[in-house]
């Protein structure tokens, strides 16, 4: 095995690892997020379900890893053009898991391609399919979930409007409005003295109500299904540039998806902490039932781009069905947080690009 092979195997790991930091917590941030549990065993459960999906993948995925292995850049790929491509992509990834911005790895790969093919076969770049089977699926990902989860908060909306977590707004007495300690109240025609431990306890918050199973049962299994989906759709791209110089080796597919399976599962629990916390409160405080239903979008939008070759962003999906699950009231948003992720989207393929090119030039 030769040192460019070498090369190739530890870039696909540390790109895998680096989108398992990144990417695993979008799915699972909403249950931190809602007070449901901890972030550490969301964290967890998005790695288990995640590593699910990887493993099906070869088999539920496939258009989408012959999109990225033949339908951007036709030519036959080297050992050169798969180090650069891996480079550009890792190289941005990592960085934007440190920065805890939620970045999207499709984006990266896509201009990474982009940036080696220029210098590798430039007219080999089918330029006609990157619109419609790339550009359009990722920019309209983001209106579509933030559309639907906000014709869904509507919809299901439970008169909750602080945005704190919790499933239910809970009456409690104003402390002001409270009687002071040894004053007296009338009632019923009588006078009683209202003692200090009287008021301490008529001061005490009542107490929150328990949550609703079926809810919480149905929070936990949409943030599965999208972690699956999540590793659905993001293990064939990966798979494919890593293929290319990894099958001729000797390795098969399903042995580079198992390395990638493992390497985004290590990422997960070692790097996930940063950018879930970020998704989970910094957009929005989510109720319980606002988690769900950003979550059920998320699932359903990237489960069906992965199905039918479409490369859907996970980052982008899931932060506009967060943003949409404040319904109307959108002064619930935060607009820094926001505009942070909207640059470091925008910065995202032309700094793969520009990575994956000098790597190229380096390498070939």
């Amino acid at each position: 095995m030769s040192f460019t092979t070498v090369l190739v195997l530890v870039l696909v790991a540390a790109l895998a690892a680096a989108n398992g930091g990144n990417d695993v917590p979008k799915g699972v941030a909403t249950l931190a997020g809602a007070g449901v549990t901890k972030y550490r065993t969301a964290i967890l459960w998005g790695t288990v379900t995640t590593f699910a999906g990887c493993i099906c993948s070869l088999l539920l995925a496939e258009k989408m890893t012959k999109l990225f292995s033949k339908g951007i850049v036709t030519a036959e790929p080297t050992e050169a053009f798969a180090v650069a491509v891996l480079a550009g992509t890792v190289s941005w990834v990592a960085l934007a898991t440190v920065l805890r911005l939620p970045v999207s790895t499709t984006h990266a790969l896509i201009g990474a391609l982009l940036g080696a093919g220029m210098l590798f076969a430039s007219s080999s770049i089918a330029w006609s399919a990157i619109p419609t089977k790339l550009l359009i699926p990722l920019l309209v990902s983001v209106g579509v979930a933030y559309g639907i989860s906000l014709l869904l908060a509507l919809f299901f909306r439970n008169g909750n409007k602080s945005g704190a977590p919790g499933d239910t707004a809970i009456d409690s007495p104003d402390v002001a409005d409270l009687p002071a300690p040894g004053s007296t109240t009338a009632s019923s025609g009588t006078t009683a003295v209202v003692t200090p431990e009287a008021s301490a306890v008529s001061s005490r918050p009542a107490a929150p109500q328990a949550p609703d199973r079926k809810l919480t049962a149905l929070h936990w299994t949409t943030s599965g299904a999208t972690g699956f989906a999540r590793g659905l759709n993001d293990t064939p791209k990966i798979v494919a540039i890593g293929a290319f110089a990894l099958v001729p080796v000797g390795m098969t597919t399903w042995e580079v998806a198992l390395l990638v399976a493992v390497a985004m599962a290590v990422g997960s629990l070692t790097g996930g902490m940063r950018v879930a916390q970020r998704l989970g409160e910094g957009v929005i405080r989510m109720n319980h039932k606002e988690g769900f239903l950003a979550n059920l979008t998320t699932a359903t939008l990237v489960g069906l781009g992965a199905g039918y070759g479409l490369p859907m962003s996970t980052t982008h999906t899931s932060t506009g069905a967060i943003a949409g699950s404040a319904g109307a009231d959108v002064s619930r948003l935060s607009g820094k947080t926001l505009r942070d992720f909207l640059i470091a989207w925008i910065v995202t393929p032309p700094f793969a690009a520009a990575v994956a090119a000098v790597v190229f030039l380096i390498a070939r």
